[in-house]
């Protein structure tokens, strides 16, 4: 999104230096798909002073790159499926990236209790690649073409980093609640604006695979940023909130607000763009 490369005004020294961690949806794009001028500039200004600004997000890597590229972003590392996937630069990958940490589960029981519970839901399984296997209704990937429909029972057919449910016969809060019913163990889950649902391995969130990062690029908890609006972003607010700065965007659910330390715009004010512009 930028005409040419962007010379700082100053370059930050080794002690002067955040680690910026950025959700996508929501946060740095609106639900539109577009990005505001404010917050790629401000998500380029600190990149190019030399502090290290990331993506960690729910999307595949595929879904996530492209965005990288739009903003013109080159990270050390991104985490992408809610803290799964973790990729680290790597020039000679063809998409400048390659896979530094996975985490996988089987989801064999996991799907079986939920759709005793939700017979009509659709059900996707995304493995170490990005692969999206699905079935029943699932709008979303349909549109993007980036999955290919099965039967349910081969679902199980292969290790899973990221598992997403949908139920179109429920509002969130009638979701959320079958869902806390179910009793899910051994596994990490959290479900987002709409009746989505959306698990990983147990123990494995956004913060887990961030701290990771942290120490490898050897940044202090206190010079921690991190911005979100969704629920699979509490853990990671919480995380920078300890001795960082865990900013929610203005238009995150209240679950999401009470972990922050700090609350921002929302997406259509360019609040990322606001938060980024106070370092």
């Amino acid at each position: 999104m930028s005409d040419g490369p962007v010379v700082p005004d100053r370059a930050v020294t080794p002690d002067e230096q955040w680690l910026v961690c950025l959700d996508v949806d929501g946060t740095i794009m609106q639900e539109s798909g577009a990005i505001g001028d404010a917050v790629a500039e401000q998500i380029t200004r600190l990149a190019a002073e030399g502090h290290q600004v990331m993506i960690a997000t729910g999307r595949s890597a595929s879904m996530t790159l492209p965005v990288m590229e739009r903003l013109g972003l080159v990270s050390d590392y991104v985490v992408t499926a809610n803290g799964a996937v973790t990729l680290g630069r790597d020039p000679s990958s063809p998409t400048g990236y390659s896979q530094v940490h996975v985490e996988e589960f089987d989801a064999t029981e996991v799907l079986t209790t939920i759709r005793s519970n939700l017979s009509a839901g659709g059900y996707a399984v995304e493995d170490r690649n990005g692969m999206l296997r699905y079935c029943g209704s699932f709008p979303a990937i349909e549109a993007a073409g980036n999955g290919e429909k099965v039967e349910f029972e081969a679902l199980f057919e292969h290790p899973a980093t990221r598992v997403v449910v949908v139920s179109p016969d429920h509002d969130t809060e009638d979701f959320l609640e079958v869902v806390e019913r179910m009793g899910l163990s051994k596994v990490n889950y959290n479900v987002g604006w709409t009746a989505w649902l959306d698990i990983a391995p147990d123990g494995v969130t956004k913060a887990t695979a961030l701290e990771r990062v942290r120490e490898w690029v050897d940044v202090p908890r206190s010079r921690v940023l991190a911005a979100g609006d969704g629920r699979n972003d509490i853990d990671m607010l919480r995380w920078a909130s300890v001795e960082g700065r865990g900013v929610a965007m203005g238009q995150a659910p209240d679950d999401v607000l009470e972990v922050a330390n700090e609350r921002t715009g929302t997406d259509l004010d360019d609040g990322l763009a606001t938060a980024l512009a106070t370092l």
